[in-house]
């Protein structure tokens, strides 16, 4: 296998916009693919739609061993919120048994203690170099259920900085989900919910993948809106899937259009794993996320702050030799300006690689080190590098 010398460098960044004078008031926000964070218990989705949709109870992991406890009924799908009103389902994930202890990777409480120290302290670590601190707002990807992002946050790395946390089951059908964590005394969470992505596979058949995060709130008194993304990915082939992330492209800008229609006024902030490069046509044509701000206009409102460098060649991730920029954070054109002000704006954005987080010998040199190398866990990170944006203001 060919080196991979791309993502060799200790820390990989570009400045957003150049600002003059010093940095004020400062916020970090920012995502993390914890690469399969999975408890070691095997679960199942319980989906109890005889209660209020918005409950949390409506929809929970729950284990393997507790569904005989419960009352469900035989239940072939659809498999959505407004399908399952009235009914009680168990739902089996596909991937919860790959991490248990018995399975082939030997799952037990002591990677999984590793896992969780090894992604707190990256969390811990976005964007501390200009904020001396643990980011305001985390996204996370790849997480299996509440319980394992309760785990995290209790981790000694972040227990201090009081995080809460937003997070929804979704029908993806190996079992992960995305989710949100803050710093109670930077964020204030005012609405929160899950856009279901609906795509089918070539022979028409639905594809159950992640659905997209939408939070609403108040950082440091300022309304911002965060979007969490976990796109459909590229397996099958690149051409064959494009359609899939097309559609999700299509569901965040809906998304996104429709909190701008409402208040023009409030942040939008959209980050996640997009399994596309900033050129490719979900990112580019769908969600008409632009390059440059001076391609910004009230009806291309968003910039993607990731395209300047992925035209430096920075990567997020490799596969089978092949670089890309799929972890990009995209935001509207409100928070961009020229000079600092009382309100919040972009100063920069990076992706998070120091030397920690590379791979130090063996075919994977110059990759993210990954967790996993089949079904051997390496003591590593991720897969991805991690991205973040500072925001800055004065005080």
């Amino acid at each position: 296998m060919k080196k991979f010398s791309i993502l060799s460098a200790v820390l990989l960044s570009v400045f957003a916009f150049s600002q003059e004078g010093k940095l004020r008031k400062v916020a970090a926000v920012g995502f993390l693919n914890v690469e399969n964070l999975w408890d070691t218990i095997r679960s199942a989705d319980y989906i109890d739609g005889t209660k209020e949709v918005e409950n949390p109870a409506f929809h929970r992991s729950i284990p393997v061993d507790s569904i005989t406890f419960l009352e469900a009924e035989k239940y072939d799908g659809p498999w959505n919120d407004n399908a399952l009103i009235g009914k009680k389902a168990i739902r089996y994930q596909s991937g919860s048994g790959d991490f248990t202890p018995s399975s082939a990777k030997n799952y037990g409480s002591k990677i999984y203690k590793i896992k969780l120290a090894n992604e707190a302290r990256v969390i811990s670590e976005l964007g501390a170099q200009y904020t001396r601190t643990a980011p305001a707002v985390v996204g996370l990807i790849e997480v299996e259920n509440r319980k394992v992002v309760e785990d995290l946050i209790c981790e000694p790395a972040l227990k201090k900085y009081d995080y809460g946390i937003i997070h929804y089951n979704s029908y993806d059908h190996r079992g992960i989900d995305v989710a949100l964590i803050y710093q109670k005394k930077r964020f204030t969470p005012v609405s929160s919910l899950k856009k279901e992505l609906t795509v089918f596979d070539n022979n028409g058949r639905r594809e159950y993948t992640r659905d997209i995060l939408v939070v609403s709130g108040f950082l440091d008194h300022e309304k911002v809106a965060f979007f969490m993304n976990h796109w459909p990915s590229r397996r099958g082939g690149e051409a064959l899937s494009q359609s899939k992330r097309n559609a999700a492209a299509v569901l965040l800008k809906q998304q996104m259009d429709s909190l701008r229609s409402t208040d023009p006024s409030v942040k939008l902030i959209a980050m996640g794993d997009f399994n596309d490069d900033p050129v490719d046509a979900s990112l580019k044509d769908y969600l008409q996320a632009k390059g440059s701000r001076n391609d910004l206009s009230e009806k291309t409102p968003y910039l993607n702050l990731m395209y300047p460098l992925y035209k430096k060649g920075v990567a997020s991730l490799a596969y089978q030799d092949t670089p890309n920029l799929f972890d990009q954070i995209i935001v509207s054109k409100n928070l961009i300006a020229d000079q600092v002000t009382k309100a919040y704006s972009v100063y920069k954005a990076e992706i998070f690689a120091p030397a920690y987080l590379i791979s130090r010998e063996g075919n994977y040199k110059g990759y993210p080190f990954r967790s996993w190398d089949g079904d051997r866990f390496t003591g590593g990170y991720s897969d991805h590098f991690p991205a973040f944006v500072i925001l800055q203001r004065e005080p």
